[in-house]
């Protein structure tokens, strides 16, 4: 079973996630913040990671730092899911490395499919 970690400090956004990927089939963990999400990568070994950028005590930047630094996560893709749109906040996200970047509002249908693609189910 394939292993999503969701990284939000919206409730809201967080439940339908979980719901959603648990109906595709997906083991689901959630994370309120970077830190949080750093513990559960360090437990879980998720395949992909959905990560919000403006969160309580770590930030969804300094969190994608801290993946892609660590070699144990080398394999992890992540999604930045952010209500920040400007174009120079898409280039930084995807500079530090996300695989792809949604901004809020957003599809979960076509956030689905993209997290498939990314780990071919």
């Amino acid at each position: 079973m394939k292993k999503l970690l969701i990284v939000d400090d919206e409730p809201n956004i967080v439940m339908s996630l979980e719901y959603a990927f648990q109906k595709q089939g997906y083991q689901v963990f959630i994370a309120r913040d970077g830190s949080e999400a750093m513990v559960i990568m360090k437990r879980e070994h998720p395949d992909l990671v959905v990560l919000d950028i403006m969160m309580p005590q770590v930030d969804g930047y300094e969190t994608i730092k801290q993946i892609k630094s660590d070699s144990a996560f080398a394999k992890a893709k992540v999604i930045f899911l952010s209500a920040k749109s400007r174009p120079e906040d898409i280039e930084k996200g995807l500079a530090l490395g996300a695989d792809s970047y949604f901004t809020k509002p957003f599809s979960v249908k076509k956030l689905i499919a993209e997290v498939n693609q990314l780990i071919s189910i």
